[in-house]
């Protein structure tokens, strides 16, 4: 009672009285009503203000979550759109398995220069959609964790080797364009009617020179003095003819880089297959899918330009590299690589002017050309010129195909040079921001 008491005469002094008066206790119910009030009322506030706090965390750290999912689901869509893209693109490379629904004049010889236009092609669209995944909407810290941090420096060293690759291939092309100017010469030659022995002789000297650069060993790597050789054929001797040659040294010599002596197309290619593992299936990211995609792509065809186009030192080139057959997106290039390896072990054992058809229809109507004008007398048997006439014909159509597709073939070799050049400087930059960003920020 004293206390109850105490407490109100604290609060209201008008009464000491130790007796229960009932105006004490009207005066102190309230009070306890009023404190009990006050003390719920903040506890509630407390409770609520850790409430919302606990909620915000579930929140952000559920947005998070679904972000996180939402990015992997990204990632995914996009390898399946690129793979479904790849695998299209090198599927209509095949050559057709039925031939009698087909066109014949509408299809791209397997290996021919318009193939190889096309393969390039694939190349392009497939490095601009790999480049557009990679970098568009992208956190630069992920390419400084793995398995991207040994990946993308993996590519970015493929891609130098590339580049030695694009400059031999150039160089290649130069010596395919002497090769079909040369045959040129002879189909002027013997186009003429009646064939003379003056024109025999004309076509013999350009066949044989002809015959020797294409079966040239390019270990010795002196395409350049083999071809400046031939430019100068059919000229005038004496001054005349060391101005011709000053001038076509000058028209005619390769815009591609020189090699060393000791470089080998083969060890190139050897080194850009070698360590090339398909991503495991518990890789943290799609990236590293499409990573092994393009390099796969890569390989490909800097493997089937130096199969087809002649370059230094290609004795021992690998007839396959590895590709895993349960790869759905890989099974048309693997056909590819199959019956291009095939080839490339028949046209080993004979010479090493290369799988290019162009080349190798030339070489053999060449060698034929050359058994008639060994065999030559005036006048010409009419079987015998009729034969000569059509093999003369085929040469002609051979050397028009050469005249249309390789000068745009060098010109797209020199775009995919020129394509990886900044395509490795972008690289580069985002693995530099990225390691930027995760080094620790000094205090």
């Amino acid at each position: 009672d004293f206390f109850l008491l105490f407490f109100s005469s604290s609060l209201k002094p008008l009464s000491l009285s130790l007796s229960l008066s009932s105006s004490s206790y009207i005066f102190v119910l309230p009070l306890s009503l009023s404190l009990l009030s006050l003390s719920k009322t903040s506890t509630m506030r407390a409770t609520d203000n850790n409430q919302g706090s606990f909620l915000n965390r579930i929140s952000i750290r559920r947005n998070q979550v679904v972000s996180m999912d939402g990015n992997h689901e990204q990632e995914l869509e996009d390898l399946e759109l690129f793979q479904k893209h790849v695998a299209d693109r090198f599927s209509d490379l095949l050559p057709p398995a039925d031939h009698s629904s087909v066109d014949v004049a509408a299809v791209d010889t397997l290996l021919s220069v318009s193939w190889f236009r096309k393969l390039l092609d694939v190349f392009l669209c497939c490095e601009a959609e790999f480049k557009a995944v990679l970098v568009m909407g992208r956190d630069p810290t992920q390419f400084s964790k793995p398995p991207l941090d040994k990946l993308l420096p993996e590519l970015l060293d493929r891609s130098v080797k590339a580049l030695d690759v694009c400059n031999a291939i150039t160089h290649g092309v130069d010596l395919v364009r002497h090769w079909q100017k040369l045959a040129r010469i002879v189909v002027s030659a013997l186009e003429q009617r009646p064939i003379g022995e003056g024109q025999v002789r004309r076509a013999k000297k350009a066949l044989n020179t002809l015959l020797t650069s294409l079966t040239f060993d390019d270990k010795e790597n002196n395409h350049s003095k083999s071809t400046e050789r031939a430019w100068s054929f059919g000229r005038n001797r004496g001054g005349a003819a060391g101005n011709n040659k000053d001038r076509t040294a000058g028209n005619f010599r390769s815009p591609s880089w020189s090699v060393a002596k000791s470089w080998s197309a083969a060890k190139q290619i050897q080194a850009m297959s070698s360590n090339l593992v398909a991503p495991r299936g518990g890789e943290p990211t799609g990236l590293a899918s499409h990573v092994y995609i393009l390099t796969t792509v890569l390989v490909f065809v800097m493997w089937a330009l130096v199969a087809a186009i002649p370059c230094q030192e290609r004795n021992g080139l690998s007839t396959h590299f590895p590709v895993p057959r349960q790869l759905g997106w890989a099974q048309a290039m693997i056909g590819l690589q199959e019956k291009i390896g095939e080839e490339w072990k028949k046209k080993e054992k004979k010479g090493t002017a290369g799988l290019l058809e162009e080349t190798q229809r030339m070489e053999k109507l060449a060698q034929s050309l050359v058994e008639f004008a060994d065999s030559f007398q005036f006048p010409a048997e009419a079987e015998k010129a009729e034969e000569v006439a059509a093999q003369v014909a085929e040469l002609a159509d051979i050397c028009c195909k050469m005249e249309e597709g390789l000068v745009p073939l060098q010109q797209q070799i020199r775009e995919v040079f020129h394509r990886i050049v900044r395509s490795r400087t972008e690289v580069l930059d985002l693995l530099d921001q990225s390691g930027k960003l995760s080094a620790p920020v000094p205090y």
